[in-house]
């Protein structure tokens, strides 16, 4: 491998030894698959990072472990590497971990081997599955603080939560949804097509419950009806929904809580094919696929906020946490910002 790292910053990055390291550059045996390319992928990290090398002072070496669709880790890791120079005079190197998939037990052994090798702080999107806590647990043991992303966890496993208050986004959105249909849903009825990720998301049982409790106050007289997006697949969100709409002839609007690859245009696309109009349509976040809908008028809002706001307020709680920045632990979450045709904003959730 051809690059300009000491054997030494390669070694921290990729929180292995020396030797192994060494063995790993100078292509000697002996060496396992998953070994040498977490060096390499610690080579990569450094190359996209090099902004940051001219800096002074001790580095402060961040682990990003996520579990979500690779197109959302992809933009959380992009997001978090573009706020690092911001940080300075700070010197803050970060190290991903992204997991695709239902099962959390790859995650924890992440969670675990970063308890023994030891880091500086945790970024963490994960479910709240009982592997993860206790592999959680054993983070926080070892000394490390642990920043939530956009879902949290029970608070006595984490330093902080930073991300989107999502109790008032799905309040938000049945806010929305309730004037644009209007009346109570008694005298017009119009049922709601909520659809969401599938697996264990405290963040988006957040949403739901904001959006649940919120649209039974503001129009009691409208149901709800769910498509669970298991595959994590827009072929089965579109299959799903043209089952509701066959089913359901008071569907009129849809929440997306979530942004998953293909799925607001498979939710629109099973409207056009079923012959019926879509009234209002709020979606979650503002990758290329909602900007685009958006632009076109083919949805209504997007429900957003801004990612590497939340990565630059996580890696400073970090810095909190660790007595390098004065004051008590910032903890705040983000507000929702509602996005218009009229309001887009330059950043989306590509980072």
């Amino acid at each position: 491998m051809t690059h300009p790292f000491r054997l030494r910053e390669i070694a921290a990055q990729a929180g292995l030894s020396l030797a192994t390291v060494d063995r790993v550059l100078h292509g000697r045996p002996g060496v396992r698959p998953g070994t040498v390319a977490e060096v390499h992928r610690a080579v990569a990290e450094l190359e996209r990072q090099r902004s940051q090398l001219s800096a002074s002072g001790r580095a402060f070496r961040v682990d990003l472990v996520v579990q979500a669709p690779p197109r959302f880790s992809g933009a959380v890791r992009s997001a978090l590497e573009a706020v690092l120079p911001s940080l300075r005079p700070a010197l803050v190197r970060a190290r991903s971990h992204l997991h695709d998939g239902a099962s959390a037990e790859p995650l924890a052994a992440t969670l675990r081997t970063l308890a023994r090798r030891g880091s500086d702080g945790v970024v963490l999107k994960a479910p709240a599955r009982p592997e993860v806590l206790d592999a959680l647990a054993e983070v926080t043991a070892a000394g490390v603080p642990v920043v939530t992303l956009v879902t949290d966890l029970p608070s006595r496993a984490r330093t902080a939560y930073v991300g989107l208050d999502n109790r008032a986004a799905g309040a938000t959105a049945a806010y929305l949804l309730a004037q644009w249909l209007g009346g109570t849903g008694r005298e017009d009825p119009g049922d709601v097509l909520v659809v969401r990720a599938g697996g264990s998301s405290r963040g988006e049982d957040e949403r739901d419950e904001g959006f649940r409790s919120t649209l039974a106050r503001l129009a009691p007289g409208r149901a709800t009806v769910d498509v669970v997006d298991d595959e994590d697949s827009a072929a089965a969100v579109a299959a799903g929904v043209v089952r509701v709409l066959r089913e359901r002839a008071g569907v009129r609007a849809v929440y997306s809580m979530y942004a998953g690859a293909g799925g607001s245009t498979a939710v629109l696309d099973a409207f056009a094919a079923a012959g019926r109009g879509c009234a209002a349509f709020v979606a979650h976040d503002l990758d290329g696929e909602n900007a685009e809908l958006l632009r076109d008028r083919r949805i209504s809002v997007v429900l957003h906020h801004d990612l590497r706001a939340d990565l630059r307020r996580a890696c400073r709680v970090l810095l909190h946490a660790r007595g390098v920045l004065p004051g008590p632990v910032p903890a705040r979450p983000s507000q929702v910002q509602v996005v218009t045709p009229f309001n887009v904003p330059p950043v989306s959730l590509r980072g």
